[in-house]
């Protein structure tokens, strides 16, 4: 059994929140075992005033699409300011200081999925940079990566690629926990603050959490964090399926099987099935599909593709085999397929792609015909150096 940063808090009865003016940055999925949800948990502790309440990206209820402004507003449920920190430019991302003002303490309790195009995780540091500086403590509580803690995948963010989907230098497939990346972001505001004295800073850790562990083996329940991540099958395939955000295929958006799905109307789905199949990737079924998405992407088109089926979580390497998957739909169809110019996440130079990879090398090595194979060769050594980095800040 797996109990959360939130319910280990609750544990000690909130004794650590007492006599305090809490702010709390949280979401649909903040919730404890019994799906009651942290806002409605600490307005419920004793000599505990929730002052403010921070949304993510999708708001605070996780109603808005991806890409959508949330404007702040009322919460009719806990009669308190939500500041929204997903507005309509870059610098509604982080807390003003006078959003800050007047508070003791921010509490942090998002559920992440375990990879770094997943924004929650870069509200989390931007929150952190924001409230440290000016003397504010910060409590993270923790929650398990549901795609487990081991397996570290894909490139890192390079200098001058640095965006809300890469606001550290993460690997794609980070292997970490919320808390311990709240633990890095921490040491790093530290290693920058020269001398400056900082808010007091601690992480909650979750109780029973064990790397090897999916959320499926924990025991708790599932709450969508985002509208397009209904279930734990679609955080698997995300780290290597977010990629397709920056093209013109579809990843599956308006269908009731985001990211596992992908194709566009010029895709021929069994011939894309049969070549996929040719590759021999680890883990992972192809199976041809048609669909029609409802919004986004080709709304109201038939579309050709395939959907992902893991077979083998333990084998399945999202990342390298969402490169290989993008390579073949490339090629099946050069004319029509293109990248993503439009702004994309407040920024429209790097453009998608760029953004999503960490850099231009993987574009440009596809638009120059390197295989899969070749290109996945030059993560070996940041992967390495990253998990042999990441290991300092485990708390399980």
């Amino acid at each position: 059994m797996v109990r959360s940063g939130l319910e280990m808090l609750l544990a000690k009865a909130g004794s650590q929140l007492r006599g305090k003016r809490i702010g709390l940055v949280t979401h649909a999925a903040g919730v404890d075992g019994q799906m009651r949800s942290s806002i409605e948990r600490i307005s419920e502790i004793p000599g505990v005033r929730l002052v403010s309440l921070f949304g993510p990206e999708h708001g605070l209820y996780g109603q808005a699409q991806d890409l959508i402004g949330v404007s702040d507003h009322e919460s009719p449920g806990a009669c308190t300011q939500v500041v929204s920190l997903y507005g309509k430019t870059f610098e509604s991302l982080k807390p003003t200081p006078k959003q800050l003002e007047g508070l003791d303490l921010l509490v942090v309790d998002l559920q992440d999925i375990g990879s770094r195009f997943y924004t929650f995780q870069a509200t989390m540091k931007y929150c952190m940079q924001a409230a440290l500086p000016m003397g504010l403590d910060v409590m993270v509580l923790d929650r398990p990566n549901p795609i487990g803690g081991l397996q570290v995948e894909g490139p890192l963010v390079s200098n001058g690629y640095e965006s809300f989907v890469g606001a550290h230098r993460l690997a794609v497939r980070h292997g970490l926990t919320i808390g311990e990346l709240a633990r890095m972001y921490y040491s790093e505001i530290e290693k920058n603050s020269v001398g400056r004295a900082l808010g007091g800073f601690q992480v909650i850790a979750c109780e029973g959490w064990n790397r090897e562990d999916y959320f499926d083996e924990c025991n708790l329940p599932w709450v969508l964090p985002s509208p397009n991540m209904p279930w734990l099958d679609t955080a698997i395939v995300y780290p290597g399926q977010c990629l397709f955000e920056g093209t013109n295929l579809s990843e599956g958006r308006g269908t009731t099987r985001p990211f596992e799905i992908c194709g566009a109307p010029w895709i021929d789905s069994t011939k894309l099935a049969q070549a996929m199949k040719g590759l021999g990737l680890p883990g992972v079924v192809f199976r041809p599909v048609w669909f029609r998405p409802t919004f986004q992407k080709h709304a109201g088109i038939d579309c050709g593709g395939v959907q992902i089926h893991v077979i083998d979580r333990s084998e399945y390497l999202p990342v390298r085999t969402s490169l290989a998957l993008l390579i073949q739909m490339r090629q099946a169809s050069p004319e029509r397929f293109a990248w993503r110019t439009e702004m994309y996440e407040f920024v429209s130079d790097p453009i998608a792609i760029d953004l999503l990879f960490g850099s231009d090398r993987e574009r440009k090595a596809i638009e120059q015909g390197a295989t899969w194979e070749q290109i996945a060769r030059e993560w070996e050594s940041q992967e390495q150096s990253f998990r042999a980095e990441s290991q300092a800040y485990w708390l399980y």
